[in-house]
């Protein structure tokens, strides 16, 4: 169906719902509905900034999934998905923002119903930001006669194990990233407006390498600076840079939807004895924890890994997160939402899983960031990108 380049086979495709329906059957699920956009994608194809209205996939045991979405969007359904035309399914306009009507009361009354989907019990994304408590009103008034439960993170877990094409696909943009930190490390200098340092960054990140494309990343760059690295999750302003200050950029390469995430801190100035024992300690804690990115050990040994060697060096993360699975993602996270890198986290590792190892160091007035990508492989951790693991350094 789809008239632009497929991302990937319908084999692939064929592999994935069989998947999907094996998780359902064990979960004594009958219909699954997904909201979520990348597992809307990676079931159906579907490629568009159309979020930010309602949609959705549709899987029952049999035949092909169902796209379903706004009219408007159809079109762009048919440009994209592997589903024949009778699969693409759409709701009316006037659906869209015109409280209280909701597009999943269209769903259960118009095609629900009449694809004998309104009974047993029907899977829904709970945790998801995707899938409102209006949506979830809209289903239970309008499908009396069906049991709705919680199936979040279904289809995320079912998208663990990369295939080739998948991982063909991260290591393109781990090219991209490796491009986009060259970049700013050469441009950056005291004085110099963080916005137009950004500018830069998302040239190169749009470019691409060697012929192939930029996508856009799910999280925009972030760059804090000084007592702003205190703090994860801040992004720009137009203020300049500054010398005597670390500003870490955690930055993302993306094709084809698929992300390869990378930080780095740049110090200009002298370093101080801080930021010297922070990027002796966060190189020793990657190196541990990579190694212990093995088959047949666990999330939590990459993160007691990680853990043990910052505590010889002074610094206490435990109990915090240090990573989480990549791939296929659509704003506002790169994360696919399964697994964590945490020591209460028992799930074994496997070839072919992809992670953000990132043991950030956020302290009172500074901080700073060195993470790698990476992919267990049948012989241990491999990292995806190859940038110099160490604090730059411009004076």
């Amino acid at each position: 169906m789809a008239t632009q380049i497929p991302s990937f086979s319908r084999e692939e495709y064929q592999q994935r719902l069989t998947n999907v329906r094996a998780a359902m059957y064990e979960r004594n699920i009958q219909t699954l509905i997904v909201h979520d956009p990348a597992n809307i994608a990676w079931l159906t194809g579907y490629d568009g900034w159309s979020f930010y209205t309602p949609q959705a996939a549709i899987v029952s045991m049999s035949g092909e999934p169902v796209w379903y979405g706004r009219q408007m969007d159809a079109n762009g359904a048919r440009r994209t998905v592997w589903l024949q035309e009778e699969n693409i399914l759409w709701y009316p306009d006037y659906y869209v923002m015109n409280p209280p009507m909701n597009a999943m009361e269209y769903l259960a009354n118009q095609f629900l119903r009449p694809y004998e989907w309104a009974c047993g019990r029907i899977g829904v994304e709970m945790d998801s930001v995707y899938f409102t408590p209006a949506a979830w009103l809209a289903l239970q008034e309008n499908l009396p006669e069906a049991e709705l439960v919680d199936a979040t993170a279904l289809v995320n877990w079912c998208r663990a194990v990369k295939s080739d094409t998948e991982l063909r696909y991260m290591r393109i943009a781990a090219r991209i990233v490796e491009r986009m930190h060259a970049a700013a490390l050469e441009m950056i200098e005291p004085g110099l407006p963080k916005n137009l340092l950004v500018a830069e960054i998302y040239r190169v990140a749009m470019e691409g390498h060697d012929g192939h494309f930029g996508d856009y990343p799910s999280i925009v760059p972030m760059l804090p600076s000084g007592p702003d690295a205190s703090a994860p999750h801040l992004t720009w302003d137009n203020r300049p840079f500054c010398r005597d200050q670390g500003t870490f950029l955690e930055l993302a390469g993306c094709h084809r939807r698929y992300h390869c995430v990378l930080s780095r801190t740049i110090y200009l100035g002298r370093p101080t004895d801080n930021f010297l024992r922070a990027e002796e300690a966060l190189n020793a804690g990657l190196a541990a924890g990579v190694a212990a990115a093995q088959p047949g050990n666990r999330c939590a040994d990459i993160a007691d890994a990680l853990n043990a060697t910052l505590a010889e060096y002074g610094f206490d993360r435990e109990g915090a997160r240090c990573g989480y699975p990549i791939g296929m993602s659509y704003p506002p996270d790169w994360g696919e939402r399964s697994m964590s890198l945490r020591n209460t986290d028992y799930t074994l590792l496997q070839p072919g899983m992809t992670f953000h190892f990132m043991p950030g160091l956020w302290l009172e007035d500074w901080g700073m960031e060195t993470t790698e990508s990476i992919v267990i492989t049948d012989h241990g951790g491999e990292t995806l990108c190859n940038y110099p693991r160490q604090l730059l350094v411009k004076k």
